[in-house]
């Protein structure tokens, strides 16, 4: 093993042996903020009518009447052995519902990205090509614009012009109800394709265009001014001067030797994008009804369904984790000039 591999892989270890200390924190923290918010999960269930029999029979059957210490003691445990528990509110297993709803916001997460690089890049190019101009002035605001909108006005401004005044797409929703769905990963779009039906493959990606563009176009002013920025500096380096006095075209010096420096910092950025998006989701999945683990979330916040809530949160954690962990080590070995 060379030496930079060598780095690169002790800097993995190190990270991945973080990871349970931050999953025992991030879990700590949400069950602790669940006992000492207001709202009892029992009214959610039964309703504050309910008589004290009833209540005090679903408390016992919950384990809520156990001492905090010990119903925390069991928590941990479960989860060691990867064991979420059932909802409070359907007694479903937590991680069926989980591994229900999470393709679903997967699917939208990677559409959103996808859009926001299109989006970003494009943009990026056209300010850099017109720089100093009108052009270039509009790209800017359009990127600081589409930054500086919140999530839930974007998505509510985007249902009102193209679902509502111009009809052109759904306002929500990941399917139409009348549609049987295919079951095999629980990805609509890759689902429809493996079943070779076309029509459930177009009405998926009927109903994720708007959703997903427009958060890949909230996202998109990240990436259109880092590419400009980056770009821009690339293209005035000693490295871009000597290709061109060699007589280098100028496609040619931007995709061989300006863009591939540019990208490094995008990358960067791309790890700090998913961990907005994961924010953002809750909104947007609220906002266009879509059955995502966001959703789920939501709905198990309003009902005070502790163990769902905890799962949500921990499986969510653990998938960002992960996912900036890939993006580091993605980030080594594309600039091996990269000390840790």
């Amino acid at each position: 093993m060379s030496k930079d591999l060598s780095k690169i892989y002790n800097y993995s270890l190190l990270k991945l042996s973080l990871i349970p200390l931050m999953l025992w924190v991030i879990s700590t923290l949400v069950f602790i903020l669940l006992r000492i918010a207001p709202g009892d999960p029992v009214d959610a269930i039964l309703g504050s009518g309910a008589d004290e029999v009833s209540r005090e029979m679903l408390r016992n059957r919950l384990g809520l009447n156990e001492p905090v210490l010990d119903q925390y003691i069991t928590y941990i445990n479960n989860i060691l052995h990867l064991n979420f528990g059932q909802s409070l509110s359907t007694e479903e297993p937590v991680l069926n519902i989980i591994l229900k709803s999470l393709p679903a916001t997967l699917e939208l997460g990677f559409f959103s990205i996808l859009s926001a690089i299109i989006i970003g890049f494009t943009l990026g190019f056209i300010g850099l090509r017109y720089k100093g101009k009108r052009g270039d002035y509009i790209i800017r605001i359009i990127g600081i614009a589409s930054y500086a909108i919140p999530p839930f006005w974007g998505a509510m401004l985007a249902q009102l012009i193209f679902s509502v005044y111009f009809n052109i797409f759904p306002i929500g929703g990941r399917f139409p109800i009348f549609q049987n769905q295919h079951h095999i990963t629980g990805f609509l779009v890759l689902d429809s394709f493996l079943s070779n039906d076309f029509i459930g493959l177009r009405e998926g990606l009927y109903h994720l265009a708007l959703p997903s563009l427009t958060l890949g176009f909230l996202l998109s002013g990240i990436f259109s001014r880092s590419l400009r920025i980056n770009l821009d500096k690339s293209l005035k380096s000693d490295y871009v001067n000597a290709a061109i006095t060699r007589g280098v075209s100028r496609r040619r010096i931007i995709l061989n030797h300006a863009l591939p420096n540019a990208l490094l910092p995008i990358v960067t950025i791309s790890g700090l994008t998913i961990a907005s998006l994961a924010g953002g989701a809750l909104l947007f999945e609220v906002t266009f009804s879509w059955p995502g683990i966001a959703l789920r979330l939501h709905e198990a916040i309003s009902q005070r369904d502790y163990t769902l809530v905890q799962g949500i949160v921990i499986i969510t954690s653990l998938l960002i984790v992960s996912l900036n962990l890939l993006v580091d080590i993605f980030i080594a070995l594309l600039d091996p000039r990269i000390e840790y």
